[in-house]
């Protein structure tokens, strides 16, 4: 989702994300090998409020010179699957704002509104096209980047997690154009994404956040595990019903900060191969420390939506 604008000097894009004690930061880039390089990868303790803190960076970082990006929360957005509007393609959001009227719980007037496509079976060319329409009350976009514009941090765009963890799976996709099953867990959440060919086709979200997961009381965690099991089969089910013509290639687990035996648990549950993503092996870290998989379990969605494409800020 690209709601914010402006034409920036350095190559990549720095993803920026405000937590309750510190502020957390990525900025990548592609060299000329075509290969992402992670060049920074940090915390910073958060002081005062959150624009001082920001100010503070912007100082220090010369944020000015990147190409800015963050995240919003899951909670405050919803997808919907609709029946892409007949109309020009430069039509097509207002159309969506008329047909959203009956979906939404508050008037759409106020709501903000964007469209990701969801590639068509070639196949079946008479099918209607379908788009994701995601929805957020306006007010709730402006009061998430409030502290970056009282600070001085411009930002370029505004994404949502789906489409982050889209950017990394696009990585892991293999040359004969299979799908990729995606599961991570993030402070809040689980989210499970299929993707194919650098685009999003489904998603869905596992009530249990990253925390829960590594509980290190066994019964919790084994509860944890049958259920999100559960949902995952549950998932791939549905996915290979609705989306017959993406033949999915494995089931991806994103980095864990410590190893609970998430993937055996999985192979012996589901059906399909199951993988784990270590991100060193498709992206370089200029700092070898973020290598590590605590690291890139903590920074996982703002290196996804670091890496989204350079030119996609319109």
């Amino acid at each position: 989702m690209s709601w914010f604008k402006r034409s920036t000097r350095n190559a990549g894009w720095l993803a920026l994300q405000l937590h309750e004690d510190q502020v957390d930061l990525v900025h990548v880039r592609v060299t000329a090998s075509g290969r992402p390089c992670v060049g920074l990868c940090d915390s910073f303790r958060k002081e005062n409020s959150d624009p001082s803190t920001l100010l503070r960076l912007r100082k220090e970082l010369k944020l000015e010179r990147y190409h800015c990006t963050t995240l919003l929360p899951s909670k405050h957005y919803q997808i919907h699957e609709i029946e892409t509007p007949n109309v020009p393609r430069a039509e097509v959001r207002s159309a969506l704002r008329w047909r959203l009227q009956d979906i939404v719980d508050y008037p759409v007037e106020s709501a903000t509104v964007d469209a990701v496509e969801i590639p068509a079976d070639p196949e079946r060319a008479g099918r209607s096209p379908t788009l994701y329409a995601v929805t957020t009350r306006s007010a709730a976009v402006e009061a998430h980047v409030k502290p970056y514009q009282a600070s001085g941090v411009v930002l370029d765009a505004v994404d949502s997690p789906e489409l982050a963890q889209r950017n990394i799976a696009a990585h892991y996709e293999p040359e004969d154009r299979g799908g990729v099953a995606m599961l991570a867990f993030y402070r809040d959440e689980g989210l499970l994404t299929f993707t194919r060919g650098g685009e999003l086709y489904a998603s869905r979200r596992i009530e249990i956040p990253l925390a829960q997961l590594m509980d290190d009381n066994f019964k919790q965690r084994a509860e944890h595990l049958e259920r999100v099991a559960l949902e995952v089969q549950r998932s791939l089910d549905h996915f290979e019903r609705q989306y017959q013509y993406v033949p999915l290639s494995k089931l991806l687990l994103g980095p864990l900060p410590k190893e609970i035996g998430l993937r055996d648990y999985l192979r012996s549950s589901i059906d399909g191969p199951v993988d784990s993503a270590d991100l060193s092996t498709v992206i370089d870290f200029t700092v070898p420390a973020a290598a590590a998989a605590e690291r890139q379990s903590q920074y996982l969605p703002l290196i996804g939506a670091a890496l989204r494409d350079e030119g996609a800020v319109a």
